[in-house]
């Protein structure tokens, strides 16, 4: 909508005022709006109202009013806190159009593969609910509130609350959180990423840091997914407003209908609890909204409209989506190690991460019928997966510096059943049992369900599962671990926001294809901390652990070590393990444990004391038995050990049982002590006690269970054993437990156990008394294993009351006149430090000699500070003066200190300056004065930094002025520049002030100067000689003086005057001052006779010399003039070749010569010129001189020659001889060859014949060069060649002719041959003119098999075998061949696929849109098989017959097609009886006439396999026929051919087919009339074994005793089957024209998914979108692209200068410079340095190709064939620096890394890796000198270091040498061309990718156009005329049969079975070339909209099977009405 151009106030101050809007572009500035604001509102200048935003942001100035957008909502209140007093309304906009709001989620819901797509809806709300709860201080509630009897639920949360802006963002469709704007066209303060950011807490585990709300989609699109309209009610944390927004889809669409604007709407905004908008009838609503006001900040999602669909499974399946919730939120809900077994507390237990809590509440009339917490749900996936684990098995896999968390979690097979947790989701699979009725099955466990589920940020991502990576398969031999231990295994995988998910968090986007990148990196993390060792042995070692410790009988556990057993006989006792823990049938036997031994006389108690098993064990195991090592019990009264078999332990016996015959023998031991306290001072645990204060006296009395007081030990054994009570007090020190008081009691006859008080505990800390009783013989505190009673009391002393202090430490120097502080220490008496609580201080200082006082004190803990003291008086020096400082306080007991401090001179206060008397200057000098600094008490003292003493003079105009920035306490001197007053000629008077700068406060002073005359030189005159007359000239400043070049200016005089134009003599002194600028050093004799030294002239007439003549006294005299230069005699001549100094052999040189006359200096002379061209003279060999012609130009003084010719030449260099009268000069020319007459091949030599593939490129640019006869270069551009070849030989680019360029070479650049095998010929023809051309030589090409180019697809497979619907096709091995015939061992599986299809008989070799794909199996795949592929476990189609299979190659370069396989497939065993053909439902009289007793005339049946199939083969026997009834009548009618004892009849079955004719009843026939009889037909065959397994087939009749009324019943009936048939047929149409719509629907939606992907990425790629409107625009966006590929990829970078050797031979991979690339400089010079001696060796791949270069090249050539190399020996790339092994936690400087990871491959990356592993090993790279050898010093400690190369070119190498010329790399221009080059650059492969994915988004433009464009002719197709006539028909008709029932009085009878001819046809849907999955999924048959009855298929009406398409639904295309041939089919049907 258009945003209005005004913004619109409402008056709330106090009354409910309607808003008034006031136009925005009438106002320039806030005032301008305020003077609106009293007009409008008829306010007055002083009313007090404030102006404000929706969001209570005061506007108040022009900088608030610039952010005012047009079309916004103000208030005026009485101030910013004010209660709205009524409701107000603010516009809000949606974008886009509100149908993609409302309809949002639709598809995205939808698809969802099988499961019900609501509680994914409800997460997107509850994703939010738990963003906006993030930050929250207490708990983070969310609670659902469901009412299904109004349609309505409710999502309430306690989250931070939405302003307006924020909610107005909301209704903004893909408004993610990284682009939402405020309307102020600036970053909301609430909404930029960079807060949003800030509130994400990154180092959350688990990644639980609440950043769900990402995309601005989800909300919306779940909203219109559960209902039709919505209410958001927000209230802001700390606003007093609710924001209410309503989106109603019936509202739009009422706009719509009513051309009103519907892209715009209001948000309310209200106080708290105001529900006067809602009806009164509606009671939820209004009572939610009176809830408001106790809620601080919310937010509640009102959704309203609930389909009936939805409220249905909401309430019926009230256990099982709930249970998806808490799948789904698992680890927000109970932490990061999820939700772990508490125990067997039953309460609940808190929350233990974060206080989430999820509610759900089901409501009816305001009444709570069910609350279900998603915390206590115990059974959701995630919760079963935890409980039910084993063992864990943690690690981390790193992704381009992103970690993933992952967990792997066994669940172990426990006697007779798998542990693994049943998925409620999933439907159940059948199992089998072996012969004792265990479980047996060929996957058990998890199945075929994928291994991980993946969470992003801490919620599921429901769709995306992870089925294993590399290291966690099954190995393909199984050694040391079953392959069933592999399906125990379920995980998780934990990931961030680095990685992307769709936008409604149903499936990751790139997760799956980097975690199997090979760069990502697989840890196992032990204890928090990563192990480096091979993930794949870690897994296996931890499977087998599992294993062996889970899935066994009986486990030991525990390993104690072996024993000996000296009880048994010798060739027993060894060897024993020791374990102290055993795992039998599910319950677990421990050392410690009391057990019950049977099958002893008698039997006994005992405690296990460890299990022993015979066997040279070393670990954990499994076994059988062992033995029990038990300690009789009760010990006290047993002192013995026993050895008994595992199997006699009672395993029967309770805990309970064994406890309490033993409890009752043990009873009598000391169990507790009784203390008391007679004489008060108790000390109670955890008490807080002064430090001092007393403990009193401790009596105590030793009980045992019973109560009975004891001193010494039950029983005769220990009868002598006494008891005594030991006492400990421990303080808990900062440097650990030290024991104060130690003290032992013994028990009298009279007296208890006591200890008498304590005092003095001066330490403050924890303490604890400890109570301990103790046997008195041994002082031992246990007795038969267990403890004897004690007793702990724990306190803490803190400090007392303060009552003294100590002086702290002061901030020093103390200075006169600064405040400075004093802080006290206080203490309690016991020198703890003290608090003064509540009490004011005043304490007092006295020092002698100094006057004292201070400012305040504070109290601050235990510092009493005293603050500002001042202290005056005088100190002396400026060292100081120390002080006794005499401190009391008499609120402490009058307590005093002595403190001796320094005291120093303080900061400036005053200035003293001498002398005071007027000072006398003479002009041109300086002053002097004398300055001193006092501080306040008149102590000597210095400046501050920056201070300083500047002094000012005034008086006359440019005086100096003074400063001084350091004074000492003795003062300084000031003075400075020397004071120059012009034409000074009587005294003038100055004054002098003095200031002090940076300190305010210091009065000015003032001193007097008086200035004299001066006798210094004022004036100076300088004269020369005139050059005539010889009389001296006066100089002026700036006059010019003339002088020929190069001679000298003599006899130059002066005169200097004083200020009174008097004549200065001249001193030796004062012509020491004069400086002239051509001499550095005047003579001084010189200068005082008043003479100046000569000036010479400059060299050149073009340069002036400018002199000048200074005097350095006073102010300094100056006189400059200019000595210009004119030409000499004339000396040397000089000349030039204008243009070029090129001439061609017989042609005029094209330019003249211009010749000059110079001086010696080069000066040009004028004077000469006319006799110089009369004069000048032209020589040379074999010139023609008679051409020369020379001339003069006066205006350039030059000389021209022209003409110049030779007579025939050879190229090179000529010289000519220029000369006038004694001067020569000579001119250079070359000479260039002359026209072309030949063509010279450059890059090829035409007698070598060149060997290459088909389909490559030459290895050279094809260029020729254009040369004269003498062979020399002709440069001539823009002549016309052409290429002459083989007809056979296509070249590409098809470029046949060309134009040379301006050096005559015509380059054809790299050519890419293609033909067949074979030899060839390319010959050049050069076109000089019309009539001349030039033939150039022949270049011969031999086009040998390419070994990497696909030709042909070899299949092998059993062709024996019969093949049967439903079962697995035989392995299909598909060999991928190449030109030579070998297997291609560069192909993929995912090249090839196999293609399948029914056969329609006709000779067709292109593939049918109906065509199923396959891919191999990988899972089996060898190395050796390479090229080949196997495709094995695929299931045949349902339907038999012949069957085509082709298998496909296409590489996305090569395709390929194998011959077609024709395949029989026959149909399967028989399972029902099937007829064709309508017969309706017969009616039958039991009269004469046999056509009124004929029930069947002729029928046909077949026998059909569960497929539906024809089944022939074998099928011979006979179908009998009886009578049945379904109401079990016992009169039965009886058939023509039945008797009393037989009752059925039978006819002949042939070939799986039977004939049924004239069944008919006998005459007379019993039966009761009106009655439903049914003929039973059933199969009798011998090959059928199990004659049940074939359903029957009922065809039913009716039976009437009157003719007359079957008559008239017969045609009824026949009616009533008519309009069945009809109404079946119509139905049928609709069904297949829905399913059509709905998959055209999705193919749709699926391309716009694959735009907006495609679109999002190039976004990624800064492509901007705008570019991207329309397919032409991408086209031309394409082009731009391809255009700046071109240019990057011209662009110069450094490449190896190493010449190239046979470039085309497969087996030759290159030369070592070739192979590697290198980006960094200094690494590319410093490695090519280091391997110098290898950058020109040949790899190849083959000892025999190294061998064969070798003999070509006479042994010169350095070759190394991989295939000699050890590569066991080689070292692992990818492996850790070598310091990481043994100091993992040190971080050496220089960023070390191995050399070899600066290297990259453009081609062959593994063989080069190999050779690059062997030849740099594990070079270390470091950045400098001294960094590499600390590196080295510290890494030689633990183990040998490799050599080293620095950036700056050193090398150390691995025996520790470096430095010398050896190891120090040169420049990278001394290395001649022999470096790695350099890749192209990172651009270049952006651009690729630009590139790439502007052609997928055309392809995707081009695929939802088409899409769009059948499913719009689709829709056009049902609402023609003749479909909805046909609808009409089809409700006629059924008010028609419901109308005929009646009358037939037989209401719901069955009808009979239908034939399969009129049934809706199957519909075959088209599956993609490449399944996600990679293999066939089988769709359920009643997906095509029907289902299964009495073994037929029948219509299903759309309620009962509703279709819930898919992402890999098979289209229907084929029938599809969109097309022209489905229209037609459509039609015609």
């Amino acid at each position: 909508m258009a945003i209005p151009n005004a913004v619109f106030v409402y008056d709330r101050r106090e009354k409910d005022e309607s808003e008034k809007s006031i136009a925005f572009d009438e106002i320039k500035s806030f005032s301008d709006f305020r003077s609106r604001i009293l007009q409008v509102f008829g306010l007055k200048k002083n009313d007090k109202f404030v102006i404000a935003t929706t969001n209570r942001e005061e506007i108040k100035d022009n900088e608030s009013w610039s952010s005012i957008d047009a079309g916004e909502t103000l208030y005026l209140l009485k101030s910013l806190d004010q209660e709205l007093c009524a409701p107000a309304q603010e516009r809000v906009n949606y974008l886009p159009h509100y149908d993609t709001i409302v309809k949002g989620g639709m598809y995205e819901y939808y698809a969802s593969e099988g499961q019900n797509p609501l509680p994914f809806a409800f997460a997107e709300l509850i994703d939010n609910s738990l963003a906006a709860t993030r930050n929250n201080q207490g708990s983070r509630t969310i609670e659902i509130r469901m009412h299904l009897d109004e349609s309505t639920v409710y999502v309430i949360d306690n989250g931070k609350g939405m302003t307006s802006r924020q909610l107005n963002n909301w209704a903004i469709y893909r408004l993610s959180k990284f682009i939402r704007k405020d309307k102020r066209s600036k970053v909301n303060l609430d909404e930029t990423v960079e807060e949003e950011e800030s509130f994400v807490d990154h180092n959350m585990p688990k990644s639980l840091n609440s950043d769900i709300s990402y995309f601005g989609v989800g909300g919306k699109q779940a909203v219109f997914f559960i209902g039709d309209a919505t209410r958001m009610i927000s209230r802001p944390v700390g606003s007093k407003d609710v924001h209410e927004l309503t989106i109603s889809k019936t509202e739009f669409e009422q706009k719509e209908k009513n051309h009103e604007e519907i892209y715009s709407g209001f948000i309310r905004n209200r106080k708290p609890g105001d529900a006067t908008h809602v009806p009164e009838e509606d009671e939820t609503l209004r009572s939610l909204i009176q809830e408001e006001s106790s809620w601080e900040h919310f937010t509640v999602v009102v959704v309203q409209g609930i389909g009936r669909e939805h409220a249905t499974y909401l309430r019926e399946k009230i256990k099982e989506w709930p249970r998806q919730l808490a799948h789904i939120y698992h680890y927000y809900l109970h932490g990061p190690n999820g939700n772990v077994d508490n125990g067997e507390s039953t309460a609940r237990a808190p929350s233990p991460f974060q206080n989430i809590d999820i509610q759900i509440k089901m409501n009816q009339k305001q009444q709570i019928l069910k609350q279900i917490s998603l915390r206590d749900i115990e059974d959701d996936m995630q919760s079963l997966f935890v409980r039910g684990a084993a063992s864990t098995f943690e690690f981390t896999a790193i992704i381009e510096g992103t970690k993933v968390e992952g967990v792997l979690r066994y669940h172990p097979f426990m006697y007779d059943r798998e542990t693994y947790p049943f998925d409620y989701n999933e439907k159940v699979e059948m199992t089998f049992e072996d012969e004792h009725g265990y479980a047996v099955s060929e996957v058990p466990a998890r199945g075929r369900k994928p291994i991980f589920e993946c969470f992003w940020n801490g919620r599921l991502i429901p769709y995306t599962l992870i089925d294993s990576f590399e290291w966690c398969e099954p190995p393909k031999k199984v050694k040391t671990v079953p392959a069933e231990c592999y399906n125990r295994v379920s995980g998780v995988l934990w990931t961030d926001d680095n990685f992307q998910v769709s936008t409604n968090k149903l499936t990751f986007i790139d997760l799956e294809l980097k975690l199997r990148d090979k760069l990502a990196v697989f840890n196992r993390i032990v204890n928090g901390q990563e192990k480096r060792t091979s993930i794949e042995k870690e897994y296996t070692s931890w499977l087998k652990e599992c294993h062996e410790q889970f899935d066994k009988q009986i486990h030991f556990t525990q390993y104690q070590g072996q024993i000996v057993r000296l009880d048994l006989p010798k060739h027993r006792q060894a060897p024993w393990a020791a374990y102290t823990q055993v795992e039998w049938d599910g319950k677990v036997y421990k050392a410690g444990q009391m057990v019950r031994i049977v099958r002893t006389i008698p039997f006994f108690l005992g405690t296990i004391n460890r299990i022993l098993l015979y066997g040279d064990h070393t670990g954990d195991t499994f076994a059988t038995g062992g033995d029990l090592e038990v300690i009789q019990e009760p010990q006290s009264l047993y002192n013995e050990v026993k050895i008994v078999p595992l199997s006699k332990l009672d395993r029967a016996a309770s805990a309970g049982l064994v406890k309490k015959y033993i409890d009752e023998e043990e009873s009598k031991l000391p169990s507790s002590l009784e203390i008391s306290w007679p004489d008060g001072y108790e000390v109670v645990n955890n008490e807080r006690r002064r430090a001092g204060q007393t403990i009193g006296d401790i009596k105590i009395e030793i009980l045992n269970r019973k109560g009975d007081k004891i001193s010494k030990l039950p029983g005769k054994e220990h009868a002598s054993k006494k008891l005594l009570v030991e006492l400990k007090v421990i303080w808990h020190g900062p440097t650990g437990d030290q024991v104060i008081v130690s003290h032992i009691s013994q028990h009298g006859k009279t007296w208890p156990y006591w200890f008498r008080k304590m005092e003095n505990f001066p330490n403050l800390g924890s303490y604890t008394l400890h109570l301990q009783a103790i046997i008195n013989e041994s002082g031992e505190d246990m007795f038969a294993g267990i403890p004897l009673p004690s007793h702990k009391i724990k306190f803490f002393v803190m400090e007392g009351d303060a009552e003294k202090f100590s002086v702290g430490h002061l901030e020093g120097p103390c200075r006169v006149g600064v405040p400075f502080n004093i802080p006290l220490d206080l203490l309690d008496a016991m020198g703890n430090p003290a608090r003064i609580d509540g009490r004011n201080t005043s304490p007092a200082l006295e020092a002698s000699g100094l006057e004292l006082k201070f400012g305040s004190t504070s109290i601050k803990g235990h510092t009493l500070t005293i603050k500002d003291v001042e202290a005056r008086g005088p100190v002396g020096s400026s060292a100081g003066k120390s002080f006794n400082l005499s401190i009391s306080v008499p609120e402490l007991n009058n307590f005093s200190q002595v403190l001796k401090i320094r005291l120093l001179p303080g900061p400036v206060a005053s200035l003293s300056v001498s002398p005071e008397d007027d000072q006398i200057v003479e002009n041109g000098t300086s002053p002097a004065f004398r300055v001193q600094a006092l501080d306040i008490s008149g102590n000597p003292t210095s400046l501050e930094p920056r201070q300083s003493v500047v002094c000012k003079l005034s008086g006359a105009a440019g005086l100096p002025s003074y400063s001084l920035d350091t004074i000492t306490h003795v003062g300084a001197n000031m003075t400075g520049e020397a004071i120059l007053l012009k034409k000074v000629k009587e005294e003038n008077k100055l004054t002098a002030k003095f200031d002090v700068q940076g300190l305010k406060g210091i009065k000015s002073l003032e001193r007097r100067l008086i200035v004299v005359p001066s006798g210094k030189v004022s004036d100076l005159q300088v004269f020369y000689p005139h050059a005539d007359t010889g009389k001296p000239v006066l100089i002026t400043n700036s006059v010019e003086v003339v002088k020929p070049a190069g001679e000298m200016l003599d006899g130059l005089t002066f005169v200097l005057y004083d200020e009174a134009e008097r004549e200065v003599q001249i001193t030796e002194k004062l012509a020491s001052k004069i400086k002239v600028n051509w001499v550095a050093k005047p003579s001084k004799e010189l200068l005082m006779k008043g003479q100046l030294p000569g000036v010479k002239a400059t060299n050149s007439c073009s340069e002036l010399k400018y002199c000048q003549v200074s005097v350095a006294e006073g102010a300094g005299l100056e006189l400059g003039f200019v000595l210009k230069t004119v030409a000499g005699d004339p000396q040397r001549l000089s000349c030039s070749v204008t243009g070029s100094n090129k001439i061609q052999i017989g042609h005029p040189l094209p330019g003249v010569i211009y010749v000059f006359l110079l001086d010696k200096f080069g000066n040009t002379l004028e004077s000469e010129g006319p006799s110089l061209s009369k004069e000048l003279v032209v020589t040379g060999d074999n010139l023609k001189t008679d051409l020369c012609k020379i001339t003069y130009d006066k205006p350039l003084k030059t000389a021209i020659i022209k003409g110049i010719m030779f007579e025939g030449a050879a190229i090179g260099k000529k010289e000519l001889m220029v000369q006038w009268r004694h001067l020569k000069e000579y001119v250079r020319l070359e000479m260039e060859a002359g026209p072309p007459a030949q063509i010279k091949l450059l890059n090829y030599n035409p007698e070598e014949e060149l060997v290459l593939f088909s389909e490559t490129e030459l290895p050279r640019p094809l260029q020729l060069q254009l040369v004269d006869e003498g062979g020399n270069p002709a440069r001539v551009a823009d002549i016309r060649v052409l290429l002459i070849k083989d007809a056979k030989l296509k070249l590409i680019p098809n470029v046949l002719q060309n134009k040379t360029n301006k050096d005559g070479i015509a380059d054809f650049g790299i050519l890419t041959a293609s033909c067949p095998n074979g030899t060839y010929e390319i010959q050049t023809k050069a076109f000089i003119s019309a009539s001349f051309a030039i033939s150039g030589p022949k270049l011969k090409i031999s086009v040998a098999p390419d070994p990497t180019r696909p030709t042909n697809l070899k299949v092998n497979y059993n062709h024996k075998g019969s093949l049967t619907v439903g079962q697995a096709l035989p392995e299909y091995t598909v060999e991928v061949q190449t030109e030579d015939g070998n297997p291609l061992t560069s192909a993929k599986a995912s090249h090839v696929s196999l293609k399948l299809w029914k056969s329609d008989g006709l000779e067709n070799t292109s593939l049918p849109s109906r065509t199923l794909s396959y891919s191999p199996d990988s899972s089996k795949t060898r190395k050796s098989d390479a090229g080949i592929f196997h495709f094995r476990n695929i299931i045949a189609p349902e339907e038999s017959g012949t069957y085509n299979i082709m298998f496909v190659y296409y590489d996305g370069k090569h395709q390929l097609f194998s011959s077609i396989i024709n395949s029989k497939i026959e149909p399967s065993l028989p399972v029902k009886l099937v007829m064709l053909g309508n017969i309706g439902t017969a009616t039958v009289s039991n009269v004469k006439n046999f056509n009124l007793r004929c029930i069947v005339r002729s029928l046909k049946l077949e026998m059909r396999d569960k497929y539906n199939n024809h089944v022939a083969k074998g099928m011979n026997g006979k179908v009998n026929v009886s009578v049945s009834c379904q109401t079990d009548e016992k009169v039965l009618p009886l058939l023509t051919g039945m008797t009393n004892k037989q009752k059925q009849i039978a006819f002949t079955l042939s070939a799986g087919t039977c004939t049924v004719q004239n069944v008919c009843i006998s005459e007379g026939s019993p039966g009761i009339d009106g009655c439903q009889y049914a003929l039973v037909f059933s199969v009798d065959c011998d090959t059928i074994q199990n004659k049940t397994d074939i359903e029957s087939l009922q065809l039913p009749f009716l039976f009437y005793d009157d003719a007359k009324k079957q008559q008239e019943m017969a045609s009824l009936t026949k009616e009533r089957d008519s309009l069945q048939n009809a109404i079946r047929t119509y139905k049928s149409l609709f069904e297949t024209s829905e399913q059509l719509i709905e998959e055209l629907k999705i193919s749709v939606k699926e391309a716009k998914a694959d735009e907006l992907k495609v679109r999002e990425e190039l976004r990624k790629l800064n492509v901007p979108n705008t570019s991207l409107t329309s397919i032409d625009a991408v086209e031309r966006t394409t082009k731009q692209y391809v255009d700046k590929k071109a240019a990057e990829m011209s662009q110069k970078r450094r490449v190896c200068g190493l010449a190239t050797i046979f470039p085309n031979d497969p087996e030759v991979l290159g030369k070592i410079g070739h192979l590697a690339l290198i980006g960094d400089e200094d690494a590319a010079r410093v490695l090519s340095w280091h391997m110098s001696s290898d950058m020109d060796c040949v790899v190849t791949i083959t000892t025999k190709k190294a061998k064969e270069i070798y003999s070509q090249t006479g042994g010169k050539q350095q070759v190394l064939p991989l295939d000699s190399i050890f590569k066991k020996s080689l070292t692992e790339w990818n492996k850790p620096l070598p310091h990481i092994k043994y100091k993992p936690s040190w971080k050496p400087a220089g960023n070390p890394m191995f050399a070899r990871n600066l290297i990259s491959f453009h081609k062959h990356e593994d063989m080069c890796r190999t050779v690059f592993s062997m030849l740099l090993g594990d070079t270390l790279w470091i950045d400098s000198l001294d960094e590499a050898n600390a590196y080295r010093f510290e890494l030689v400690k633990y183990t040998n270091c490799p050599t080293i190369l620095t950036r700056d070119g050193d090398r150390i190498r691995s025996n520790g040498k470096f430095g010398g010329l050896m190891n120090k790399a040169p420049s990278i221009e001394k290395l001649r061309g022999v470096v790695f080059g350099a890749p192209v650059s990172e651009k270049y492969h952006q651009i690729c990718s630009v590139i790439d994915s502007l052609t997928s988004l055309k392809s995707s433009l081009l695929s939802h156009q088409t899409a769009a464009e059948e499913l719009s002719d689709q829709l056009a197709v049902l609402e023609t005329p003749e479909m909805k006539t046909k609808y009409e028909e089809c409700k006629e008709a059924e008010k028609q049969l419901i109308a005929l029932e009646r009358r037939i009085g037989v209401k719901g009878m069955s009808s009979p079975q239908q034939s399969v001819t009129t049934l809706t046809p199957k519909i075959t849907k088209r599956t993609p070339d490449v399944e996600e999955n990679q293999q066939f999924v089988k769709r359920s048959r009643t997906s095509s909209g029907h289902s299964e009855v009495n073994g037929s298929s029948s219509p299903a009406t759309p309620a009962s099977f509703p279709i819930t398409p898919t992402r890999q639904s098979r289209r229907l295309a084929s029938q599809s009405p969109a097309s022209a041939e489905g229209r037609k089919k459509f039609k015609s049907s």
